[in-house]
C-alpha cells in the first residue's frame, strides 16, 4: 500500500487567534483538491478551537503541538488527550526537540536548570504516544540528533535509540498508523537543512529500526517525515527521496503561499512516484 505524504505545519509559539484564523483562511483555497498529499496545521493551544471552527469541512487536518499523558487531574498548565479530541484534533506532535530542551540555536543566557522547564525525555514521549493512541489521536513522534552527536558519528545510534524507547510497548498495528518525524536538531530554525540524500539515508535507518521492533509490514506502512529548515526552495529535493513521506514544516508554515508551495510540490512528486 502506497504511503500518502503528510505536510504538517508546526506554528510553534506564533499567531494570535485572529492571525491563526487569517492564515488558515488564506491557506485553504490554495491546497484544496490536491491529490496524493495530506495537509495538517498545528497552531498553539490557544488557537486550536478557533482554527478548527474556521477549517470546518476543509481537507486540512488539525494537530496540537504537545499534550500530557493523563486524561484529567491536578496537572496545572497541561492539556490532555481528551481535550484535544474534544477540540477536533487528528494529530499531535510529541517529543519535539524543543520540548526536550534540545535546541538548534541554544540561548546562551538560558541555564541548564532553566532548560529543565522543557522536560520531555524518551520515557515521557513513550507515555504520551501510548495516551494519544488510546484516544485515537495520531502521534507525530519527533526524533533527531544534536550537532555534537552528529560530529561524534552517533546519528544512527541516537535515532535508533529514540525509536526503540519512544515506541516501547506499542503494538505493530499502532506503529503502522503513526507518523515519525526525523528532525536533526542542528537544522531546526537555523536555515541549514540536512542534505536531501543524507536525510533519506537517516530516515532509512529509522525505518530499519522500526522493522526490527515491529516487523516489515509496520515499517513499510509508517510515514516518516523530514523536518528542519524545510522551505519552498528545498521541498522538491527532499520530497523526491524514496524514504521521505512528507515534512514537518516550521517557519515556512507561517506563510500561506510558501507553505502551499511545499504542499503543491509534494503532491506533484507523489503523483509520479509510488512509495510503498
Amino acid at each position: 500500500m502506497a504511503r500518502i505524504p503528510l505536510i504538517a505545519g508546526n506554528w510553534k509559539m506564533n499567531k494570535t487567534i485572529g492571525e491563526a484564523v487569517s492564515l488558515v483562511r488564506e491557506l485553504m483555497p490554495r491546497v484544496q483538491g490536491l491529490p496524493k498529499v495530506e495537509v495538517a496545521v498545528c497552531p498553539p493551544a490557544t488557537a486550536l478551537s478557533a482554527v478548527k471552527q474556521e477549517l470546518g469541512q476543509s481537507r486540512i487536518a488539525l494537530g496540537a503541538q504537545d499534550m500530557f499523558w493523563e486524561d484529567a487531574g491536578a496537572f496545572t498548565g497541561m492539556v490532555s488527550p481528551t481535550m484535544l479530541v474534544d477540540i477536533g484534533c487528528k494529530y499531535v506532535i510529541l517529543g519535539h526537540s524543543e520540548r526536550r530542551g534540545r535546541f538548534g540555536r541554544p540561548d546562551e543566557a538560558l541555564s541548564k536548570d532553566a532548560r529543565k522547564v522543557f522536560g520531555d525525555t524518551d520515557a515521557s514521549v513513550n507515555l504520551k504516544v501510548k495516551a494519544a493512541l488510546r484516544h485515537g489521536l495520531v502521534p507525530i513522534m519527533c526524533i533527531g540528533e544534536t550537532l555534537p552527536e552528529r560530529e561524534e558519528g552517533r546519528t544512527d545510534q541516537i535515532v535508533a535509540q529514540q525509536v526503540r524507547a519512544g515506541l516501547d510497548g506499542v503494538g505493530a498495528e499502532h506503529i503502522a498508523g503513526m507518523v515519525l518525524a526525523y528532525e536533526p536538531v542542528w537544522a531546526i530554525g537555523t536555515g541549514q537543512a540536512c542534505d536531501a540524500a543524507e536525510a533519506n539515508r537517516v530516515i532509512g535507518v529509522i525505518r530499519k529500526a522500526i522493522e526490527k521492533l515491529a516487523g516489515a509490514e509496520a515499517a513499510g506502512s509508517v510515514r516518516l517525515q523530514y523536518g528542519g529548515s524545510v522551505t519552498d526552495a528545498n521541498a522538491h529535493d527532499l520530497m523526491s527521496q524514496s524514504e521521505i513521506d512528507g515534512a514537518l514544516v516550521g517557519g515556512a508554515s507561517l506563510d500561506g503561499p510558501r507553505f502551499s508551495q511545499i504542499v503543491h510540490a509534494t503532491s506533484v512528486i507523489a503523483s509520479t512516484m509510488r512509495k510503498s
